[in-house]
């Protein structure tokens, strides 16, 4: 059964298409952490958890109401989340599945109609028991989930792909050491019009966690280019999250092709949110970003600005804001936007192309 009982949307509809995209969730309950681990191995995690815990309970529900309403007025073919569905750190495997479960529950429970698929986050596989539970539980779900779409419905790891209409989604798992290698063959056998790669870290860093992207360290370097340059050499939509902020950038690459990135936040502290620190436009793209965060880490300052040294001349576009919500992408042969909304309402804040 797909999460809301729905329809199946097959992959061969004609006309465009949209789908909902939601960014990191970190579905949690206090009732789901071994209290005493934490406090012996991850006692700075502990307020985190408490606030997740909070905003599962009182925001998420509206939130999820709200996609559903979207789902319907907007005919939307499914919904996209970009990973750390669940906070994790839960102290044993038993809890971890517990965690996953009720996260799956919540979810079928919305009634929102179409698949729900999402791709591997840090957080769903951290902490005791979590890497498994992630395959116990979510594997299957997402079998079930992609099998309403061409290609789909062959879910044996984080890694896997859908292709609705002309266009073809590649799901990348950040934390598995064989997944450049198969992102590099599921697009040599593309022959959809649009590809898009869903991968929960950035790909191209932005604000003031700049080394918080893949293949980040220098060890990694060769394999960071290689997957700028498939990116670029297929004119990519890239599509993640993990930094907890609207982020929007068009970068080109060495050998000439150039991708976009898109990255939102639904980790809503709020019902009501508006838009903080906004940058735009390429000057924008520089070490200062750090300033967003002024308390984080201070101590690598010149580290995450040399960052910027080395990216900022790649970059063509560039957009950021501390603004949780939710986004809308529409699908139309070579015209891609998306809509993105602040918080849990439903009032656009932006509309912005995505196509290269």
């Amino acid at each position: 059964m797909l999460s809301g009982g729905g329809p199946s949307y097959a992959a061969d509809d004609p006309g465009s298409f949209s789908f909902v995209l939601l960014g990191d969730l970190h579905f949690d309950k206090l009732e789901h952490h071994d209290f005493k681990k934490l406090e012996e191995k991850h006692q700075g995690d502990i307020r985190q958890i408490q606030n997740y815990s909070r905003i599962t309970a009182e925001i998420m529900p509206a939130l999820f109401a709200t996609v559903r309403e979207v789902v319907a007025r907007e005919k939307a073919a499914f919904v996209l989340q970009v990973g750390d569905l669940v906070e994790g750190l839960c102290g044993s495997r038993e809890l971890a599945e517990t965690q996953n479960r009720e996260a799956v529950d919540f979810i079928r429970d919305a009634r929102l109609g179409v698949p729900f698929l999402f791709t591997k986050g840090n957080h769903d596989v951290t902490g005791d028991g979590a890497v498994a539970a992630f395959q116990d539980v979510f594997h299957p779900f997402l079998k079930e989930q992609s099998s309403a779409f061409k290609g789909g419905g062959q879910v044996t790891s984080a890694n896997y792909v859908i292709e609705h209409q002309d266009a073809q989604f590649c799901f990348f798992d950040a934390y598995d050491k064989t997944s450049l290698e198969w992102l590099e063959s599921a697009l040599a056998k593309r022959a959809a019009r649009n590809c898009f790669v869903v991968i929960h870290p950035p790909v191209v860093p932005y604000g003031a966690r700049s080394t918080w992207h893949v293949y980040a360290s220098a060890k990694d370097a060769a394999r960071r280019e290689k997957l700028l340059e498939l990116l670029g050499r297929e004119n990519a939509i890239v599509l993640g999250g993990h930094i907890h902020k609207y982020n929007l950038i068009s970068r080109q690459t060495v050998g000439g092709g150039r991708f976009t990135q898109l990255a939102v936040s639904s980790v809503i502290g709020d019902r009501s949110v508006k838009p903080r620190y906004e940058l735009s436009g390429v000057e924008s793209y520089n070490g200062d970003q750090i300033r967003v965060e002024p308390e984080y880490s201070p101590m690598t300052e010149q580290e995450r600005r040399a960052v910027y040294d080395v990216e900022r001349a790649f970059v063509k576009r560039f957009e950021y804001a501390d603004l949780p919500g939710y986004s809308v992408v529409t699908v139309n042969q070579e015209r891609i936007t998306a809509k993105v909304f602040a918080g849990v309402g439903g009032a656009v804040w932006k509309t912005v192309e995505l196509a290269s």
